[in-house]
């Protein structure tokens, strides 16, 4: 039986374009012209998947804090199994977003440069899905490190968000160990900030 994933449907192939475009150039220094090219259809072919680039940058970053808060709590889940250990689940949310990390880093130049672009309601939301997608961290945090305060342990994942989300400004390409590597690295980083945080508060 095939494994291989399914190819990708002409919407996902525009957003994933719009992404890397507006990450690279900016939200307006691209034209709808110029993502349709990247996907190889006209400009105003682009209308019949999305009204303009304001829809396409709302899908994005909304889609993403929620993969990210789905992923978060099916691998809590899968790690948990009949006898939870919250270590595993801990390492399991480390390496999801760190994946996530590596793979769509054009997602997180995006959230960082034009989130205030969304109107209201979208903003909302994103931050609605993040603050749970962080709480869900809190707790798994606090339950492998039950001597961090709810706070710390707030502000600690907040710190590795920082860390992890670094990967679009980490240097030049061919700089860095491959990616297997640098995924390593970025793990023991951050779960060595959580032992030295919770070390630090005498546990």
């Amino acid at each position: 039986m095939s494994t291989q994933a399914p190819a990708p449907t002409r919407r996902e192939q525009i957003l994933k374009e719009a992404a890397r475009l507006f990450a690279e150039r900016g939200f307006h220094g691209v034209g709808v012209d110029e993502i349709g090219a990247a996907v190889g259809i006209s400009g105003p072919g682009l209308y019949r998947h999305f009204p303009g680039k304001e829809a396409m940058l709302a899908e994005l970053l909304v889609g993403i804090s929620g993969r990210l808060l789905t992923g978060g709590k099916q691998r809590a889940a899968e790690a948990s199994g009949q006898e939870r250990d919250p270590g595993a689940v801990l390492d399991s949310l480390v390496r999801g977003h760190i994946d996530f990390a590596l793979d769509d880093r054009p997602l997180i130049i995006l959230h960082d440069r034009e989130l205030d672009r969304l109107r209201d309601t979208d903003r909302k939301l994103v931050r609605s899905l993040q603050r749970q997608y962080v709480e869900l961290w809190v707790q798994v945090v606090r339950e492998v490190h039950p001597r961090l305060a709810e706070p710390e342990a707030r502000a600690c994942v907040h710190a590795v968000f920082g860390l992890l989300n670094s990967t679009p400004h980490l240097s030049r390409p061919g700089a860095l160990p491959g990616r297997a590597a640098t995924a390593e690295l970025l793990h023991r980083l951050a779960l060595g900030a959580f032992r030295a945080a919770a070390d630090g508060s005498g546990q």
